[in-house]
């Protein structure tokens, strides 16, 4: 896949009601002050009830100092191209070049002509984009030649062109068909669909069809942006795309970054406080989880970490509780990682903070040996650190979980305000339910367009029968830690009512780090190599 790396943006995507004019104008300035980069507005001139977008964004504009503004997509059957042109160049000129231009080939053609606009086929309006977009770049090349332009649907004999914006500003194209996905490689700067119109299994292959055109018109495929529309609530389960805490829209969202090289991401909501959370909660998350994987930092890498690190963690926030030794076949070479592949699974040092055990790890299958003359490409190198990564993730939350716990056990804490900061945690869904857990654990092990239908080990018992019997014991090992995790939760509500409740709440959280730090190394152990040579996919 080419390197999408372009700069992050985040945005809204508001409705223009005509009714509530002041309020949609205050939504567009709480996009700015909580520091969202983008603000846009549908354009559909034929629904009454709405504002005009180009009036709209004009005023959005002058009444903010950063925030970029766009039509989310421009109806170009209704907007002359050399008049749009013009309009969108004014606009970047006096908000000091903070015009995007969104743009589509329109639809709802009976509002259309009602309005005296064309009534198109779908084949003819995309012919007439494709001239649109002629027009308006010529148009923006001020003090060249006139332009002419001489076209089935847009003509234009010459017109003196200008003004010039004062930055480059984007085409961004709504699109989801072959020909108008063909048009965007070939000549847009950047793609910009829904998800209610192009859902993430659908991502892929779109994709392709832009970079493949890209490629045949002389283009880099990476240098059009990818922008995405999204919408969701906070309040969902966290087994759907967005529905769920913000820990989980970050995860989803910085997936689907690194894998599909979306790069936007425009929240379709008119709720103040939905706009503040995805401001404060996901955007910060999303760009974390961005930089670390693009950076391969050493924790990432595995380079630089020693032993015992998580087991320091955990003895340090409960000192009153002696460590205990684990079976000494949890160091056990299993498929086992070759130097080659250059990335380190993180270690099992065999601390246990806990007496119970809950499995025997001693029984635990070990996949196929790897190929020791075996090389790796890049690639496959990111591959296998990828689920490190996400490993490294879930122990720092764990960390996290054990600090609030102990602040709790000491008093410095209520019970109320930690149970409410681990709810919004990515390794933990609303009440600990065992099916939202395991939906959030198997999430970051999946490549972000099975998020909803396919887990990561159906490909791997089917990639490799070999890994079958270890893929079978780390399912149920997740079911074990499941339950684990709805002890804390029970222990967590018990404190507050029971005298020593603090001693079983400490006790809880002990075996929740015996059980997930020895499986995640368990797992990286047997997993790293295969998905290395099998790939994500």
């Amino acid at each position: 896949m080419p390197d999408y790396r372009h700069e992050l943006l985040f945005g809204t995507f508001l409705t223009p009601v005509a009714d509530q004019a002041e309020r949609v104008v205050a939504l567009a300035r709480l996009t700015e002050q909580v520091g969202l980069d983008l603000v846009t507005v549908q354009d559909h001139p034929y629904q009454a009830r709405f504002l005009d977008t180009w009036t709209l964004l004009s005023v959005i504009a002058a009444g903010t100092s950063t925030l970029r503004v766009s039509p989310n997509v421009a109806n170009l059957p209704l907007r002359p191209p050399a008049v749009l042109a013009r309009s969108v160049a004014t606009l970047d000129i006096l908000s000091g070049g903070r015009v995007e231009l969104g743009l589509g080939a329109g639809a709802f053609w009976d509002g259309i002509a009602a309005l005296g606009g064309p009534r198109l086929t779908a084949a003819q309006g995309v012919d007439a984009l494709e001239e649109g977009i002629e027009v308006i770049r010529a148009m923006w090349k001020a003090g060249g030649k006139a332009v002419r332009v001489d076209g089935d649907h847009h003509r234009v004999r010459g017109a003196h062109p200008g003004p010039a914006p004062v930055h480059d500003v984007g085409i961004w194209l709504g699109a989801y068909k072959r020909r108008m996905l063909d048009m965007t490689g070939r000549l847009a700067d950047g793609w910009l669909p829904s998800h209610a119109y192009a859902g993430l299994d659908a991502l892929p292959a779109m994709n392709a069809i832009i970079d493949e055109a890209a490629l045949g018109a002389g283009r880099s495929p990476a240098d059009i942006r990818r922008l995405y529309n999204i919408g969701g609530t906070f309040t969902g389960s966290g087994r759907a795309f967005l529905q769920g805490p913000a820990g989980v829209w970050a995860e989803q969202l910085a997936e689907l970054t690194l894998d599909q090289g979306m790069s936007a991401y425009i929240l379709a909501s008119d709720d103040p406080d939905d706009i503040r959370r995805f401001a404060a909660e996901v955007v910060p998350a999303v760009r974390e989880l961005v930089d670390a994987e693009r950076a391969g930092s050493p924790a990432a890498t595995g380079a630089g970490r020693s032993t015992g690190v998580s087991a320091a963690i955990a003895r340090s926030v409960s000192p009153d509780v002696p460590a205990h030794p684990a079976p000494a076949a949890v160091a056990a070479p299993g498929g086992g990682v070759p130097p080659a592949l250059g990335v380190t699974p993180t270690p099992d040092d065999g601390t246990r903070l806990s007496d119970v055990q809950v499995w025997d790890e001693t029984t635990r299958p070990t996949g196929p040996a790897p190929d020791p003359a075996r090389t790796y490409t890049p690639g496959e190198q990111a591959a296998g650190r990828h689920l490190v990564d996400v490993h490294d993730h879930l122990r720092q939350e764990l960390a996290e979980i054990r600090r609030l716990v102990e602040e709790v056990t000491s008093g410095a804490m209520d019970p109320g305000i930690a149970r409410s900061h681990i709810n919004t945690m990515t390794m933990r869904q609303n009440n600990w339910t065992v099916g939202a857990y395991c939906e959030s654990y198997c999430r970051v092990v999946t490549t972000h367009h099975t998020i909803e239908d396919q887990s990561l080990f159906p490909r791997l018992r089917r990639a490799d029968p070999g890994l079958v019997p270890v893929v079978d014991r780390l399912e149920q090992e997740h079911h074990v830690i499941h339950e684990v995790l709805e002890d804390v939760d029970r222990a967590l509500v018990a404190f507050v009512s029971e005298p020593d409740g603090h001693k079983a709440l400490r006790g809880a959280m002990d075996l929740l780090s015996d059980t997930l730090l020895s499986h995640l190394s368990y797992e990286e152990r047997e997993l790293v190599e295969p998905l290395a040579r099998l790939g994500l996919h």
